[in-house]
């Protein structure tokens, strides 16, 4: 009786080492992406091109440039200083319950004009809404 003896080769990879690779890589991007976090106020843009239009009932500020003359700010069409801005949005926000503020600004208003109006929805936790022309 002849025995036959199994000679087959059976491939193994040693992952022991992949998985120490793996383990520091997820340490490493874990740590970078903790970092490369940077301060940013979230806004819901709407797209120029769309035709989506909004209710009428929300909040609408209005930024008005003129050359050599200082900002100036509307509510609903309404002219407010910017240290009462603020004080107008939550007046708003009690009486109608509604925290959606459509903002309007002008293609060359300055950056930090626009950062210091959005901080303001930002510490109420309001949500703004940049209007666009198509």
């Amino acid at each position: 009786m002849k025995v036959r003896r199994n000679k087959r080769f059976h491939a193994e990879i040693a992952a022991s080492a992949l998985s120490d690779i793996m383990f520091f890589l997820f340490l490493f991007f874990l740590i970078i992406s903790t970092l490369a976090n940077p301060n940013v106020i979230k806004l819901a843009l709407p797209k120029a091109k769309s035709t989506a239009q909004t209710h009428k009932s929300h909040m609408s500020i209005s930024v008005k440039v003129e050359e050599g003359q200082p900002n100036q700010y509307y509510m609903n069409q309404e002219k407010v200083p910017f240290d009462q801005l603020s004080l107008r949005l939550a007046e708003h926000v009690q009486r109608t319950q509604d925290s959606t503020v459509i903002v309007r600004f002008p293609y060359d208003l300055k950056v930090q004009d626009m950062v210091n109006i959005l901080e303001i929805g930002e510490s109420q936790r309001l949500k703004f809404v940049i209007a666009t022309s198509k």
